[in-house]
């Protein structure tokens, strides 16, 4: 079993929730040693001084802020911990706000967030409950290793709260100036627009994250595998070409006669037979499990519906669809 890597309390209006952080990902990369070619000897680094050559003490060394022309700012640690926030024991949540309003480039790393005891369960499942019900996520303060962060809060759909950590607006770097050229807008054809939108719908499908796996890892491990039992190593094939601009509309064109062929992924079959139960009272539902129902109907636009507006969409679809049978 996991340990918590940080414990404390969620603050929100005068409620406080006593709770518990947990890592929800794990790095899966394979790791290397790094050796000379030809020996078994390990590469080793040391803290050298560039002027004498000479190894250097860990406590002996201090940061430097490089201010360009070869000057610097020298800082101790002890200067470092003076200003740095303190120990906070709290996640103060200052605002809520629509969870899809948050675009994901902000999104950094997730966690989870369970009640550090039985006992604090009851306000733990409101919190949970009020969000999912709103989709809402809730914006939030807190201090972990030192570094103050801003954070999102939301109900996940294990029944657990999910905090995700959040870059700040400042650590988001602007395209104009990063890549060599913007995208110039382009007005695409009409015909290889529509070609390109029945593309998507014909692909499109409900997510399963579970279909998907770091095969490029796998294949790390697979060479591994071999080398040490002495097999050939196999050599994946070359990617494909980029499709040339004047074959654009054929290529999107065979594409979509690919998918309709049965080219494509099987679709799961649990959207079919739960679209045969008997339709639960929507007005109990929450946004996500409203959302669910219509992907199965096939609602569409329900990306950008409202909680109240997916509850008509949803029964308008179960109407209609009992109307044809």
């Amino acid at each position: 079993m996991a340990r918590a890597i940080w414990s404390g309390a969620i603050n929100f209006g005068l409620v406080t929730v006593p709770v518990e952080l947990y890592s929800a990902t794990e790095d899966h990369t394979v790791h290397f040693r790094q050796f000379e070619r030809g020996t078994s000897d390990r590469i080793r680094y040391r803290r050298v001084n560039e002027r004498t050559g000479k190894e250097v003490d860990f406590g002996d060394i201090v940061k430097g802020y490089d201010l360009g022309d070869g000057e610097y700012v020298l800082v101790e640690q002890e200067e470092l911990d003076e200003i740095a926030p303190g120990r906070s024991r709290s996640i103060d949540i200052e605002a809520f706000v629509d969870l899809d309003d948050i675009d994901p480039i902000f999104f950094q790393k997730s966690y989870w967030l369970a009640p550090s005891k039985e006992e604090f369960g009851r306000a733990y499942g409101l919190l949970l409950q009020a969000m999912d019900r709103t989709n809402k996520a809730g914006i939030a303060r807190f201090v972990m290793r030192g570094k103050e962060q801003i954070a999102a809060i939301r109900a996940g759909a294990d029944g657990v709260l999910i905090l995700d950590t959040l870059l700040f607006a400042e650590d988001l770097r602007d395209p104009a100036k990063e890549l060599r050229k913007l995208p110039s807008k382009t007005e695409a054809r009409g015909r290889e627009l529509d070609m390109a939108v029945s593309l998507i719908d014909s692909m499109t499908e409900d997510w399963q994250p579970e279909d998907y796996h770091d095969t490029y890892t796998e294949r790390v491990h697979k060479l591994i595998d071999d080398k040490k039992a002495g097999r050939k190593v196999s050599v994946e094939a070359p990617p494909a070409e980029p499709t040339k601009v004047v074959d654009l509309f054929e290529a999107l064109s065979r594409s979509v006669e690919s998918r309709k062929g049965g080219g494509g992924r099987k679709k799961s079959s649990s959207g079919s037979s739960s679209r045969k139960q008997k339709a639960p009272d929507l007005s109990g539902l929450s946004k996500t499990e409203l959302d669910k129902m219509a992907r199965e109907l096939d609602v569409k636009g329900r990306s950008k519906m409202s909680r109240s507006e997916l509850e008509k969409a949803v029964g308008e679809a179960q109407s209609s669809r009992k109307r044809a049978s």
